[in-house]
């Protein structure tokens, strides 16, 4: 599973721009019955699937939209970006944030485009944990 899925895209926008057998893009009917077809084949349950369909989905379109909106299309960006973003933060406020790009997003090597890759493998090894395993439970 892993294999069909990790292997075929590095980023969202490649995600996105997939084109299935039949000329489609991701989204489309033909694109879902292959993917469910991957997951039914890897031993999925019907519902299983479902959720590990639609969560795939979500991952994807919310990543592309965040890309879409975040101006960083090469590493040299960042540096641009957050200086911006840093100078119109409140002095003192929203101190995580300011951590979060002053300690990981400037420091040397970091490159937004691997964090596709990252969310997308923490989802497939909780999909594969879950694999054979009934539905579980609806939450209230």
């Amino acid at each position: 599973m892993r294999k069909s899925f990790g292997g075929r895209a590095t980023s969202a926008g490649s995600c996105a721009g997939c084109r299935d057998s039949g000329r489609r893009p991701w989204g489309s009917r033909s694109h879902h019955d292959a993917v469910l077809g991957v997951l039914r084949e890897a031993g999925f349950s019907l519902p299983m699937a479902a959720h590990a369909v639609s969560l795939i989905d979500s991952y994807v379109g919310g990543f592309v939209l965040q890309e879409a909106n975040l101006p960083v299309s090469v590493p040299a960006d960042v540096e641009d970006v957050a200086g911006a973003i840093l100078a119109n933060l409140p002095a003192g406020e929203l101190p995580y944030l300011t951590e979060m790009i002053v300690d990981h997003a400037l420091r040397p090597g970091y490159d937004y485009s691997g964090e596709f890759g990252f969310g997308l493998d923490l989802i497939l090894d909780a999909l594969e944990a879950r694999r054979g395993q009934p539905t579980p439970a609806r939450r209230s």
